[in-house]
Order: C-alpha cells, then structure tokens, then sequence
C-alpha cells in the first residue's frame, strides 16, 4: 500500500488510501446515524418502553399523556447528560493520548478524574459547597491542581518532563487520591449518600443547572481540540520535526492539556468518574481515521456518546427492575473489549 505524501507546507502525516477523506465522511455520517439510533433508544427504553414513532411525536410536542412526562421530564435530561459527558471524555482522551504519544492513555492517567473526585468529595461533603456553578469550579480545581501536581512530579531529576514519567505520576496520584476520596466517603455513608451514587458513573437525576453550565465549557473545550488538530499530528512526528514544520509545540501541549481539563472535569463533575470511554474509543476509531488526530477527534466526539448512551440502555434493561449505572456497564464492556483492541496486531501498529 502505497503512502500520500502530504502537500508542501502541511503538519499532517502520511495519510494512506484506505483512509481517503471520502471513507472518513462516509465513516462519520455512519457514527452521526448510530448516534441518532443510540437517541432514541435512550429516549424509549427503560422501565416503561414507549415506541420509537411515539418518542418522536412527543418531541414534536404533541403530547400523548403520561409518557410524555416520562420522555420530557426524565429521559430527556438523562439524555442530553450523556451526549455531552460522553463528547468530552472521547475528545479528552483522544487529546490526552496525542500529547503523550500512547495510543492507550486516557485522561485518568494526568489525574484528571481522580483530582476532581477528590475536589468534590471535600467541598460538597466537608465544605458544603452546592449549586452548579460551585460543583463545576470544584472539578475544575481539581482537575487542575492533580495535573499540575503530575507535572511537577513528572517533571523531577534528569530527563523530567517525558510522557512516560507524566503517565507514571498520574497513575501513582490517581491511585493515592481516589483511595483518599474512597475513606473519607466511607467516614460517613449518610453525609456523603449524594457523593456514593455519584462515584459510580450514573446519568440519572443530574442536576439541571449543572448541564447548562457544562454544555458551553464542553464546546469550548471541543473548539480548542479542533484547532489544534494539525499541530498534534506534527507532534506526532517528534518535537524537532514539528518544530521545523511550523508547530508551536510548548503552546500546542499546553493548549490539549488545558483542553483535558476542562472537558474531563466537566464530564466528572456532571455524570461522574466513567472508566474507560475515553480510552477504548480513541484507540478504537484509529482503526478507521488512521492517524490525523483532527478526524480522530470528531470521531471521538460521535462515538463515545453513542457508546455510554448505549451502555446506559443496558444497565436500565440488565437487572430487570433495578439499574446499573453507565460508568459500571463501560467498565465490564471496556475492560473485556480493551484486552481484544491491545492484542489485535493491527491496533498495536498504529
């Protein structure tokens, strides 16, 4: 198989025939149509199932009596809650995995997540902060602070700074700082009750307040990934050659992590820390967007709401009854589906 070079002037790499821009349209129209399928299936599976044609002629605003209640009041939101919390972990994970070069990171391994769990779980159980805004500045904080500290830590003795010193930082204050979230929720189980059914990853009763501060913070973030799409594929190169293509490699680096931030402590503070959405679908889309990070993204962007919404459905219908949150189905479906993606030779090559 023959590679295209890229035209003079350009940052992008070699882009190869069976990832021609026309396959990569025909790929995205495909996921915006799993997208709307995974919609409407949120919107009329559950506890009471309403028909598809239904769901639809309520959106409509014809008003056909108490399911309406149900899709208006419950389901919508509940939606609405996991296109943009899932928007934001793909794209976080896409940026974090092209700034560290490692197809299998994902933005827990800065101490994003952990960070912001660890936030909340001091200003809403100890501090008593409430409110929208208040919950969004604690993740945000959070999520700051854990990767500025992975930084620093990163960044210690000879060689500091590397993406492999940053993810082994990360993990170790991950761990540490989700141990210590863990013990102080257990301290008092009724205090933190809030905190407990937050922690497991779930997409139902989010607060209202929170989804309107949150959508705007995650379109900026998604703005700031899309425009700096060519400059990631020149880092992919290497800093030097980047660097000799054009790219701003500090501003480009410090632009994504700033992006991961703001996308992964929105999607924390909003539906919870959900394992492994921003890992598997990043690795995954590879598979049909090949390496230009700036259809990597937009992938992302579709695929992984399509994914938790997906994995929402499945935890109202798996327990008959009584319902698995998403971040517990995304993770028995990722970890299983991950192993398969990291032994496939092929994911391993790109």
């Amino acid at each position: 198989m023959t590679a295209l070079r890229p035209p003079p002037g350009t940052a992008s790499p070699p882009v190869t025939a069976t990832h021609s821009a026309g396959s990569r349209t025909l790929g995205a129209l495909l996921l915006l149509a799993a997208l709307g399928v995974a919609v409407i299936a949120s919107l009329a599976i559950g506890a009471r199932s309403i028909p598809p044609l239904e769901v639809l002629q309520i959106l409509l605003g014809n008003d056909t009596g108490q399911n309406a209640l149900v899709v208006i009041d419950l389901r919508v939101p509940r939606t609405l809650v996991g296109l943009v919390a899932g928007a934001a972990l793909g794209v976080a994970g896409a940026l974090i995995q092209a700034v560290t070069r490692n197809p299998l990171a994902d933005p827990g391994i800065l101490g994003v997540n952990a960070g912001a769990a660890f936030a909340l779980a001091i200003g809403t159980g100890v501090l008593g902060v409430s409110g929208a805004l208040g919950t969004l500045t604690l993740a945000y904080l959070g999520a700051f602070g854990a990767s500025l500290l992975v930084y620093l830590i990163g960044s210690l003795g000879r060689g500091g700074g590397s993406p492999v010193r940053l993810i082994l930082a990360g993990v170790a204050l991950g761990a540490v700082l989700a141990g210590v979230t863990r013990a102080i929720v257990l301290t008092d189980r009724e205090r933190f009750a809030a905190m407990t059914a937050w922690e497991s990853g779930s997409l139902l009763d989010r607060d209202a307040g929170l989804l309107n501060w949150a959508t705007p913070a995650v379109l900026v973030g998604l703005g700031i990934a899309l425009a700096i799409g060519s400059s990631l594929n020149a880092i992919a190169l290497g800093d030097d050659l980047a660097a000799a293509l054009g790219a701003n490699v500090l501003r480009t680096r410090v632009l994504a992590v700033a992006a991961v931030m703001l996308l992964a402590g929105t999607a924390t503070a909003l539906a919870g820390p959900i394992s492994f959405v921003g890992l598997m679908v990043p690795h995954a889309v590879r598979w049909f967007t090949g390496p230009d990070q700036r259809w990597i993204i937009g992938y992302s962007a579709l695929a992984a709401p399509t994914l938790l919404l997906v994995a929402d459905v499945l935890g109202r219908v798996a327990l008959g009854q009584d319902e698995l949150p998403a971040g517990i189905v995304t993770a028995l479906v990722g970890a299983p589906v991950l192993i398969f993606l990291v032994r496939r030779r092929k994911a391993s090559e790109l």
